[in-house]
């Protein structure tokens, strides 16, 4: 039997089969045929997918479409995995999957489990995700909320795609922000003496300063206190930057992400020699030259429209100098072949230079890729939330966790494309109804374990069912959309697009809600998920393991849990 995987080559390679045959029966001049041609239609009452061939061939074959598809179609194989095809206007090639193809994919799913719908497309590659990346000066926000969502899914969904996947956070511990923060966090723990120390003009004004001050004082008392007019000790400097730092981590472990690196910005600089090394690439390649007392990297040379400084007249790195040395690890040094990174939307500016570096370090053109993900507006009541109530600033990733919960704020996070802006209603997060997308999809999950466990009290259990049995259109349409898993997860690893995530996943509960449905509306005994027929009713239970397996999937793709009761 066919892998569910490949059955749009599959199915691509039975309509080459067909041309060739009818080229061979003189019904059709030797053309070259196109590939992949094979698709899932919109509208999918007339097939599983739709062949566009004859369109595509019309012209080169100087016939009319709709007599070129009837011609395929008379050649096409006879195939286990596909019913004969039909034909129509303009020249579609509808084709059905099979009743026993469709029963297979039933134990498939059971024999696979949590590995269901893997790929195989970035087999042998190692890519890394970089996201959130927030400077280590403030709590993270809800708009890190969104890029953490957004990063931690898609390296999920790479991963499923058969990638090596490396998880990394890029610790900004070095640069002027950094310095302005410790320069306000020396003023909040002055401030706790008694002095009228205020924060730095440009300083971080939030509730969260005072309190990390505080911390400080109660584990070192005065420790760090120097005599006034006396800049921000180093040591303070430190500690403040790695209590952040441990912070954030608490934030995003309550949001289940793991990173498998926390990469240090100041190791850039470190006697391993770094940034030495990449600079010297861009050297010897002649990308850097000296003008106005700083350092500039040529990338007009490359096809930019400036050339950018690297290295400022009084000798410090620019943040492009950091992130192009940054990217010389990732490349050169530890050799990924795919480097995604999800940005802010404001970073949008800093894209193509850092792709031009990436090329000019001797990275692949398109090995790196940066995903921008937009803002994120908050309402309740209809009503835009503006304000946290512990920074005065932002709104805290904490906080909307601990109201919304974190299914339902990485569900609604993924939603939308990073690409659009979005609005997060909270109201409709926290929602018990089906008017919540969250609580729909979770309840299906639920429901499907509650009927396996009703089953198991009066003694059945999916185990031996026959699925050949399962023959119904709900039954089946609930396997077609089962089906699309692998699709779905090849086009996020191909697009970097994880919003396919959520609404598949509300697809695959909407085919369940209706394979559900339509025994509550029969009387018939006899087409209810537990019947007086055993056979049967093990057949169903088989299937409705089967689709829970499918939807705890995509539910853990996108790092939510699969609830058994709601």
């Amino acid at each position: 039997m066919v892998d569910s995987r490949d059955i749009r080559q599959h199915l691509d390679g039975l309509v080459a089969r067909a041309v060739a045959a009818a080229v061979a029966a003189g019904e059709l001049p030797d053309v070259a045929v196109p590939v992949g041609t094979v698709e899932r239609p919109k509208d999918t009452a007339k097939g599983d997918f739709a062949c566009t061939l004859a369109m595509r061939l019309a012209r080169s074959a100087m016939r009319p479409p709709l007599e070129i598809a009837k011609v395929v179609a008379r050649h096409f194989p006879a195939d286990a995995t596909v019913e004969p095809p039909e034909v129509a206007p303009p020249g579609f090639i509808n084709l059905r999957l099979s009743a026993a193809f469709l029963q297979e994919q039933v134990e498939t799913a059971i024999r696979l489990g949590g590995a269901y719908a893997d790929g195989a497309i970035g087999r042998g590659k190692r890519a890394q995700v970089e996201f959130v990346s927030a400077n280590p000066t403030g709590p993270l926000h809800v708009g890190n909320g969104r890029g953490a969502a957004i990063g931690d899914a898609l390296a999920s969904t790479l991963a499923a795609a058969g990638y090596e996947i490396e998880r990394e956070y890029y610790v900004n511990d070095a640069g002027t922000q950094t310095d302005t923060f410790s320069d306000t966090l020396y003023a909040r723990y002055q401030q706790l003496f008694g002095r009228d120390t205020p924060i730095p003009k440009d300083g971080y004004p939030g509730q969260y300063m005072s309190e990390l001050a505080a911390e400080i004082k109660d584990a070192a008392g005065d420790a760090f206190l120097r005599p006034e007019g006396a800049s921000c000790p180093l040591e303070l400097n430190t500690i403040g930057i790695e209590l952040m730092a441990k912070n954030i981590r608490a934030s995003l472990d309550a949001f289940g992400v793991r990173y498998d690196r926390w990469y240090s910005e100041k190791s850039l600089y470190s006697p391993e020699g770094l940034y030495e090394s990449a600079f010297g690439v861009l050297r010897a390649n002649g990308q850097l030259a000296e003008r106005e007392g700083a350092l500039w990297f040529t990338s007009s040379d490359l096809g930019e429209e400036k050339d950018n400084v690297v290295v400022r007249s009084d000798g410090r790195p620019t943040y492009f100098a950091s992130d192009i040395a940054y990217h010389y690890d990732k490349f050169i040094k530890r050799g990924f072949d795919l480097v995604i990174n999800v940005w802010g939307a404001d970073h949008h500016g800093h894209v193509s230079r850092l792709k031009t570096a990436t090329r000019a370090l001797g990275a692949a053109d398109d090995a790196l890729q940066v995903l921008l993900y937009q803002l994120v507006t908050l309402k309740r009541g209809g009503e835009v939330v503006r304000l946290s109530k512990r920074s005065g600033e932002i709104i805290s990733l904490d906080e909307l966790v601990e109201e919304v919960g974190k299914d339902a704020a990485r569900f609604f996070f993924l939603l939308r494309s990073p690409g659009a802006q979005m609005e997060f209603d909270i109201d409709l997060a926290v929602k018990q109804s089906s008017e919540n997308p969250v609580y729909y999809v979770q309840y299906a999950h639920a429901r499907l374990a509650s009927m396996l466990a009703r089953a198991a009290e009066q003694g059945l259990t999916p185990e031996g069912g026959d699925v050949a049995l399962l023959t119904q259109s709900h039954e089946l349409g609930l396997v077609r959309e089962m089906l699309r898993l692998p699709e779905v997860i090849e086009l996020v690893a191909t697009t970097y697009e994880p919003q396919h995530l959520p609404h598949y996943a509300m697809s695959l509960a909407n085919a369940f809600h209706a394979f559900n449905d339509a025994f509550k509306q029969q009387d018939d005994s006899s087409l209810k998920v537990i019947t007086d027929d055993v056979a049967l009713t093990k057949a169903r239970l088989r299937l409705v393991l089967a689709a829970k397996v499918a939807l705890a999937r995509v539910l853990d793709l996108m790092g939510m849990s699969a609830p058994d009761r709601m």
